[in-house]
């Protein structure tokens, strides 16, 4: 069953929308995994499909949109602050855990998270921060943002990046006014945020099929914002909380390379690197096969944590 939900975000002005589905069979108070998304994502995308296998399992999923995206408040429209983000997801946890409307529906001693590609990291990091979590699936993960943006685009590329950055931080600072950039695209005619050419034909099929709330572009301070960004840090701060950690063996965009060195650095020895084998990010999203993959191995260590182990 799904229903849509709205809980304040650490601004009590701002809301935040969500979905929250249950399973068809069975009663409630359920384990529940709390779901956002990566970069320019709306609820729509994609996580529908991952929160399936969860329902299969027993679990229940509250898919959220940060603030400034899709159906949540928050201005300005399609801005990306990954520490907002994080907090959004711990208000997420906050509303499950003390709002009466969850009683009886949710089982607050058994909540995870789950992110994807951007949010991969921010699991990980509200892994570390909140000790409410106890169960982690992070799925392709950027690590260091910085670093990422770097190497996606070359060292002329990112030149010409550095540059736009610049350019709009002058122009927003003397107008009051974001700049915005497109999420993907052909780096030949255009500055994107990320150069991965075929990233913008998956998303436009999804957003034509099942996520017309989907923007594909955000402020241009959303890309400062991501060279701010290391899961690094808090990895060892992860002392007890079980992770999973899913890459895919040919992923160029997040960087597998970046992502099997930082899951060494997660301190907890109840951990687990699953290497989806010959997939890439964006395959992920659009070969149905890999994603089945991903998602049960994600919903299995759910169940084993949340459910098994109790």
């Amino acid at each position: 069953m799904k229903r849509a939900v709205e809980f304040p975000s650490e601004n009590p002005r701002e809301l935040i929308r969500a979905d929250l589905f249950t399973p068809d069979e069975g009663e409630g108070p359920w384990p529940v995994i709390v779901m956002g998304g990566g970069w320019c994502y709306v609820k729509e995308l994609i996580m529908p499909e991952y929160a399936q296998f969860f329902l299969r399992e027993g679990l229940a999923a509250l898919i959220f949109d940060y603030r400034c995206l899709g159906a949540s408040d928050g201005e300005p429209r399609q801005h990306l602050d990954p520490w907002k983000q994080i907090a959004d997801y711990r208000s997420a946890v906050d509303a499950l855990s003390y709002l009466d409307e969850y009683e009886g529906v949710i089982d607050r001693e058994r909540i995870g998270v789950w992110g994807i590609s951007y949010s991969g990291g921010h699991a990980l990091i509200v892994g570390a921060l909140d000790p409410r979590v106890k169960c982690v699936v992070s799925q392709i993960p950027i690590i260091e943002g910085w670093y990422n943006s770097m190497r996606a685009h070359g060292s002329v590329g990112f030149r010409e990046l550095t540059a736009l950055v610049n350019q709009e931080r002058r122009q927003r600072y003397l107008t009051g006014r974001h700049g915005t950039i497109p999420h993907s695209g052909d780096p030949k005619t255009e500055v994107v945020t990320w150069p991965h050419p075929e990233t913008r034909p998956v998303f436009m099929k999804i957003k034509e099929t099942t996520a017309p709330r989907h923007e594909h572009y955000s402020t241009i301070q959303s890309v400062e914002h991501v060279w701010t960004y290391d899961v690094r840090p808090f990895l060892p701060r992860i002392l007890d909380t079980p992770t999973l950690m899913i890459v895919a063996e040919g992923d160029d965009l997040t960087l597998w390379e970046r992502e099997v060195p930082a899951f060494g650095e997660i301190a907890t020895s109840k951990k687990k690197l699953f290497v989806q084998r010959k997939s890439t990010h964006m395959s992920m999203y659009s070969n149905l096969s890999h994603l089945a993959i991903a998602g049960k191995e994600a919903a299995d260590w759910c169940r084993q944590w949340l459910i098994e182990s109790r």
